[in-house]
């Protein structure tokens, strides 16, 4: 069986914005890498269930996000750019009931909402500002690193540069209010979270401190509550290390995270009632700078994105135990940061 891999990039060295490779589960092996869409740093992308591609984009001065139509061909035709003054933002969701796309933007420390158009294109319906700072060097100000759904479809965003978690509601016109807002330890650096299937635990990766801290989610109230916090590091390690990427298991029982500077993945177990974790491997990426990395389709297989050194790094996952073992990793793939696997269904 062959699985399509989507891959965001920078395209400040050789890359030329998004591409594809696909994934030969028999082999196994990464083969057919494509050049999809020229983009200017198209650092995060996703796939609507309407086939629609929506990814950062830079425009001079201006950032925001790009729409692209896929064809039948395989090939994609530019829709819109929706973009407002500052850096492009590093994050992108689709919200498919209320027919809306989230981004979140890094450097102005905001969250925007956009209203999908019939055509598919996108046009902004609102955009919050977020205020605060933390005691690290990377928190002079706000920084919105994720804006994603919740499982009951509010909308949940960290914020790295204040140390919280911010839940709000979206109406139908994609207008965002807030309804609770978590406070991390401070200097934690929230980056990306990751629900349980259970619906009722999240996992949130602190960029900066460097651990996965577990949240009860309260749904009545759209709130969190820490539970527990564990470091992605060995005790040994004091070099610089930036989490990144954070996933989990669809049956709800390994979570898995990215280590930047250590250059690995960290292998969670999760215990049957998904309110603490425990590490029990580290593996190498066999690259440098882990900033994303996907679960295929059949989660026998992991793809990690190793930004510094141009190469996607393939790893067989044993869906029993959890752990992981290498299988390739001189995959050539320009200044990748974003792995995105199209649904089996798709």
């Amino acid at each position: 069986m062959k699985e399509t891999l989507f891959l965001g990039t920078y395209t400040k060295r050789d890359s030329k914005g998004v591409y594809q490779i696909s994934l030969d589960t028999d082999k196994p092996e990464l083969i057919e890498l494509n050049h999809l869409v020229e983009e200017d740093n198209p650092t995060y992308l996703t796939l609507s269930a309407d086939k629609r591609l929506y990814c950062v984009t830079k425009a001079a001065d201006k950032g925001g996000v790009a729409a692209y139509q896929l064809n039948e061909d395989g090939t994609f035709s530019f829709i819109n750019r929706e973009v407002t003054d500052g850096a492009p933002p590093c994050y992108v969701a689709v919200d498919e009931e209320r027919q809306l796309v989230y981004s979140a933007f890094y450097h102005q420390g905001s969250v925007a909402s956009y209203t999908i158009r019939e055509d598919g294109g996108l046009e902004l319906a609102d955009l919050i500002q977020h205020d605060g700072n933390g005691p690290h060097a990377n928190q002079q100000g706000p920084h919105v690193h994720y804006a994603d759904l919740t499982p009951d479809n509010r909308l949940v965003v960290c914020d790295l540069g204040n140390d919280s978690v911010y839940t709000y509601h979206v109406a139908p016109d994609g207008k965002l209010t807030e309804t609770a807002r978590f406070a991390a330890e401070p200097g934690t650096g929230p980056r990306h979270l990751v629900f349980h299937p259970n619906k009722q635990t999240a996992y949130l990766f602190g960029e900066l401190a460097n651990t996965v801290t577990v949240l009860a989610y309260d749904a009545a109230a759209g709130s969190f509550e820490a539970l527990q916090t564990v470091s992605t590091l060995p005790e040994d390690f004091h070099d610089f290390n930036g989490g990144a990427a954070i996933r989990i298991s669809s049956d709800g029982k390994f979570l898995y995270a990215s280590n930047r500077g250590h250059n690995s993945l960290a292998v969670f177990s999760v215990a049957d009632n998904s309110e603490s974790i425990q590490l029990i491997q580290l593996i190498s990426v066999e690259g440098d700078f882990p900033r994303d990395f996907a679960l295929d389709n059949t989660e026998r297989f992991i793809v990690v994105a190793n930004q510094n050194t141009d190469n996607l790094t393939l790893i067989q996952r044993d869906q029993t135990s959890g752990k992981l073992t290498l299988l390739a990793k001189d995959i050539y793939a320009p200044e990748t940061v974003c792995t995105f696997f199209v649904p089996a269904n798709d």
